[in-house]
């Protein structure tokens, strides 16, 4: 005679439920990366430094800047004495979160030394942060001092792609120049264009450095559908996309709030689930027990 078989537990079942729950519903994709390498930046002139004190003052400032920006998007520091001082900075994108800030922020030291090594300045710019410093009186330039930029594939309909390119640029400067963020993101008739500039930039300088920057790109990217273009204080970035603007999800907001109901509503199918087997498996000991009494009449 077999081993009588065991009814699955409420436990087990409980478990099963969770797993087709959590499988029938779809959870939203992250945004793309906003820490990839874009361009670096590294001044020839190394550390002559036996004793280690520029390193150690480098090996400081950034660590203090990567604690601030678990608090700002924005932040200057310096370390050390002069003649020894290194001062440096970080911005984030305006769009990102504080926490997305300083998980962008704290992948730059160790890249910057890999990619820069003992450079007395240096400037790692990420998708959506960067980072630079410099020794006391490293040379100054200007605001609008071209560093980088990528240009994309030509546009077939030329002349109504730049009409809408040129609004939507326009569009740009007078946010930037208006609003106290100095950041800018817009779309007009299918062109996304963003905009930053440094944080210690006022408006108006800010809104100076963009046009440069869209002039600049309209220049070195003619008719390009895509392209990104830095200056020393602000940089740019559009994208025509002729097909109407994608929905992208910033991975952060929504989609999190979309999981938890997610999970909300999957732990309560599980718990009703589970409601049920118990009221089940009751039913069926009252049947048993009545079975037997009905047996020994």
């Amino acid at each position: 005679m077999g081993l009588p078989r065991k009814s699955p537990s409420l436990l087990s079942v409980s478990l099963v439920s969770i797993t087709i729950f959590l499988g029938s519903f779809p959870f939203v994709a992250t945004a793309a990366d906003y820490t990839n390498l874009v361009f670096k930046g590294c001044a020839d002139q190394k550390f002559q430094d036996p004793s280690g004190l520029y390193l150690q003052n480098l090996k400081n400032l950034m660590q203090d800047l990567v604690s601030q920006s678990s608090q700002r998007t924005f932040s200057t520091a310096a370390s050390g004495e002069d003649p020894n001082a290194i001062n440096g900075l970080y911005q984030c994108r305006g769009d990102l979160s504080t926490s997305q800030c300083y998980s962008c922020v704290s992948k730059i030291p160790k890249i910057s030394d890999k990619v820069c090594g003992k450079a007395v300045a240096a400037r790692v710019q990420l998708s959506g942060c960067y980072l630079r410093y410099e020794i006391s009186g490293f040379k100054q330039v200007p605001e609008t001092e071209f560093l980088y930029k990528v240009c994309g594939s030509s546009s077939s309909g030329r002349t109504e792609f730049e009409k809408r390119r040129e609004t939507a640029f326009n569009m740009a400067e007078e946010g930037v120049k208006s609003g106290s963020s100095l950041f800018y993101t817009g779309d007009y008739q299918s062109v996304y264009v963003l905009a930053q500039c440094q944080g210690d930039m006022g408006t108006a300088n800010c809104g100076d450095c963009v046009k440069t920057a869209f002039e600049t790109v309209k220049n070195d990217c003619g008719d390009s559908v895509s392209a990104q273009l830095y200056l020393h204080k602000c940089y740019i970035s559009y994208s025509y996309y002729p097909n109407g603007i994608p929905t992208i999800s910033s991975g952060t907001g929504e989609t999190r709030q979309r999981t938890q109901k997610t999970v909300a509503i999957a732990v309560g199918g599980v718990a009703g689930l589970g409601f049920l087997v118990v009221c089940l498996m009751f039913l069926k000991s009252v049947v048993k027990k009545r079975s037997k009494k009905h047996e020994g009449y």
